[in-house]
């Protein structure tokens, strides 16, 4: 029998090497092999000409042009939770299956989010630059003054996957444990004593807030100058979910003002940022450059997840993590556009 042809596929960047191995014993393998910097646009758009698969990450903008660069195009895997650079409508209204990769990134993202938090509470990265840069005198009760996390109230912005492992995080430093969510999250509250605030009320009342929203037209900007007047002048700001949330210069602006006390930061508006950034010139701001996911496991299994969500769409196999699935059976576009087999799910 004459063996048939592997599915070509796009890979926008060198992933860990258990998920290339993966998408190379099935399909036909093309890939952006450089790991610094992001798939040029050109190159994308050459890249998807005769792609059957995308396996894409959060730089990768996958949108009307794209699709039409792409006419053989079946599915989109996104290496990551979010899926803000794809245009779900457009791949849905051309039949073409997103996938995202939920779950196996929740506890090292809420891990990062607890570093920030205890960063900005007990000022080590400024105790750092106190001693690197010759600073540090002899002590005094009032050197390096923080404040403490032990017994304080922790409240969530966007109760998900991460914002509750966040939350069960407080419960090992006896918090007070407040959430605001789109809708009221009983299991949530059942599994961690958390109570649901109006957003205003969390604000006030919370010694850390910490921001795990999803990025929508909604949440865009919901933290400006009006948001941070509301939290307390010792309060911690931290945001571990997407850089468009926070209005950036207001930020800058209530952290000069002491109110909030201090930030931490692990994304932002534009990325990468610059040196120049003015959140950077700010001793009570932690930032860090988006590794929120970045333990090698993780970071491996969301690869892997990827790469199986992309060979299942193409094999006719259940899929792992759909995003837009249920929409595509709906408009009974699925069968034409990526064949049987995903529907058994």
């Amino acid at each position: 029998m004459i063996p048939l042809p592997r599915p070509a596929v796009y890979v926008t960047r060198r992933l860990p090497a258990a998920a290339m191995r993966l998408l190379e014993e099935t399909c036909q393998v093309s890939l952006w092999d450089e790991l610094e910097r992001p798939v040029p646009r050109a190159e994308l758009l050459r890249g998807v000409a005769d792609a059957e698969g995308l396996l894409s990450l959060l730089t990768d903008r996958v949108d009307a042009e794209v699709l039409a660069a792409a006419p053989r195009l079946r599915v989109v895997a996104n290496m990551a939770v979010g899926y803000d650079n794809i245009d779900v409508a457009a791949c849905t209204a051309r039949g073409v299956l997103v996938t995202n990769t939920p779950d196996v990134l929740t506890e090292t993202t809420a891990d990062l989010a607890w570093a920030l938090m205890l960063a900005a509470a007990r000022r080590i990265v400024e105790g750092q630059r106190m001693i690197e840069t010759g600073a540090w005198g002899p002590w005094h009760p009032l050197q390096m003054v923080g404040v403490d996390v032990y017994g304080a109230t922790l409240g969530v912005v966007g109760a998900g996957r991460i914002g509750g492992a966040v939350l069960r995080r407080g419960g090992g430093f006896a918090m007070r444990l407040l959430y605001h969510n789109r809708h009221p999250a009983p299991e949530l509250e059942a599994a961690t004593g958390a109570v649901y605030r109006p957003f205003d009320d969390l604000l006030r009342e919370s010694d850390f807030i910490v921001v795990s929203a999803p990025l929508t037209p909604e949440t865009r900007g919901m933290f400006g100058a009006r948001e941070f007047s509301l939290m307390r002048e010792t309060a911690i700001f931290v945001n571990v979910a997407r850089g468009p949330l926070v209005r950036e210069e207001d930020l800058a602006a209530a952290l000069r003002a002491g109110r909030p006390r201090a930030a931490g930061l692990d994304v932002f508006t534009r990325e990468p940022i610059g040196p120049d950034h003015p959140l950077l010139s700010l001793p009570n701001c932690v930032c860090v450059p988006h590794i929120g996911s970045a333990t090698l496991a993780t970071r491996t299994r969301m690869a892997t997840l990827a790469a199986e969500n992309l060979v299942a769409a193409l094999t006719g196999r259940p899929l792992l993590t759909p995003v837009n699935l249920t929409e595509l059976v709906a408009l009974e576009l699925a069968a034409p556009s990526w064949g049987r087999g995903a529907t058994d799910r």
